[in-house]
């Protein structure tokens, strides 16, 4: 198979289902404002997706490798062409919820197919994780599009549904990813379970979560989604409330903090050829404490009936999404690291555990942080951030050792 060919594609496929994960903030604003959805109604469409990414994770991701890793990721590609197709067509609040679930549904798969044709790709340890890293930094990138070409289509809205047209350019784009995908072999021989072995199946991912070094891989995925997910959510929230800032101007600077995890994670697809990943990893952690701790109390003082543009935004507004340069490396890096030390036909399952319990992580860290915004001063809310930091830092020399053993994940 042609192996940069199938990188491109994975990073593509990647990209485009960042661009529909990262859009349902708009899409509860336009809702909100165009198909009578209340905001309750609007907080529904967050469950559609993480749930529906959980239930495909426990349900469907082991029968991944039977189904095959090309027909899966095609066979999603199609799957969000036409839905994307009907969506645009759609007047109903109803219709966007199905859109989520969908959207769950392909992301779960996607994820599953991806990594483990990541882990039928890489010639070793290390170029496993420079290639990870690779498709993750795209899918920032494709969060970072998705938010700007959203925010063009809206812009250019006139009838209250003209912005739906943005569903008509993707579903061109999924229906294109979906030819190259049928186009693109790929050897998936090495993924099969060896005789004597037991296929995917939930008993697999039963046995893989009862390992220590499994356990210890996937508490430091939680605790980095909870961090990525927490900053992430807020981010604008803490622009608006604790820096001043206005509201669209909150969210245009929140963008930072997905540009820079973008950059973070294609960088570390360069660095982790040349450096140790656990002191790559610890490095980052530092860099995220001393930010975190430099740029809150740069947060105060702020003046909430000052006139702010661009030019005169406090410094803590640019410093702090600088978080996600170093939070990046971190999540496609521990997942190269499990997935490395297991033989090829268990990925799927691993990767099953990993999309699960990154979704509670992302769920309860919001949660958390939402509470402390409510009942604390924002700065202090994001302080939090530094105690699953620092479980994240004991929680990494624990991976190593398991590795160095020889104990596989």
């Amino acid at each position: 198979m042609n192996r940069i060919r199938v990188i491109v594609a994975l990073a593509l496929t990647y990209a485009l289902l960042g661009v529909m994960m990262n859009s349902v903030g708009v899409v509860i604003l336009q809702s909100i404002r165009h198909f009578d959805a209340t905001k309750p109604m609007g907080s529904t469409l967050e469950a559609c997706k993480d749930l529906t990414v959980v239930a495909a994770s426990f349900l469907v991701a082991t029968r991944v490798p039977l189904f095959g890793f090309r027909r899966a990721l095609t066979a999603m590609m199609v799957l969000m062409a036409l839905t994307c197709f009907l969506v645009s067509f759609a007047g109903s609040f109803v219709m966007m919820q199905v859109l989520f679930v969908v959207i769950g549904f392909s992301f779960a798969i996607a994820k599953v197919a991806t990594y483990a044709t990541i882990g039928l790709l890489a010639r070793d340890a290390s170029d496993h994780a420079s290639i990870t890293g690779i498709v993750e930094g795209v899918f920032m990138v494709g969060i970072l599009a998705g938010v700007w070409l959203f925010g063009w289509f809206i812009g250019l809205d006139d009838s209250g549904t003209g912005w739906l047209r943005i569903y008509w350019v993707l579903s061109a784009a999924f229906a294109l990813m979906a030819l190259v995908w049928s186009a693109t072999p790929i050897d998936e021989s090495a993924a099969a379970a060896p005789d004597g072995a037991e296929s995917a199946h939930w008993g697999e991912m039963a046995r893989l979560a009862v390992l220590p070094a499994s356990v210890a891989v996937l508490a430091g995925l939680f605790f980095y989604v909870l961090i990525e997910q927490s900053v992430g959510t807020w981010l604008p929230t803490f622009n608006n409330e604790v820096l001043h800032l206005p509201p669209a101007m909150s969210v245009q600077l929140a963008s930072i903090f997905v540009g820079a995890s973008a950059v973070g994670r294609l960088a570390s697809g360069v660095v982790l050829r040349r450096v140790a990943w656990l002191p790559a990893l610890l490095g980052c952690l530092a860099c995220v404490a001393a930010l975190v701790l430099l740029s809150l109390p740069l947060a105060h003082g702020g003046h909430p009936n000052g006139v702010i543009d661009w030019f005169h935004a406090p410094l803590a507004a640019y410093l702090f999404p600088l978080l996600g340069l170093f939070l990046a490396p971190i999540y496609p890096t521990l997942c190269s690291v499990a997935l490395s030390a297991l033989p090829r036909h268990r990925h799927a399952a691993m990767m099953g555990l990993i999309v699960i319990f990154s979704a509670l992580g992302g769920t309860i860290g919001s949660f958390i942080t939402g509470m402390l915004f409510q009942h604390l001063p924002g700065t202090l809310a994001f302080y939090f951030t530094l105690v699953p930091l620092g479980l994240i830092a004991l929680i990494l020399p624990i991976i190593r050792r398991r590795q160095d053993s020889g104990v596989a994940a």
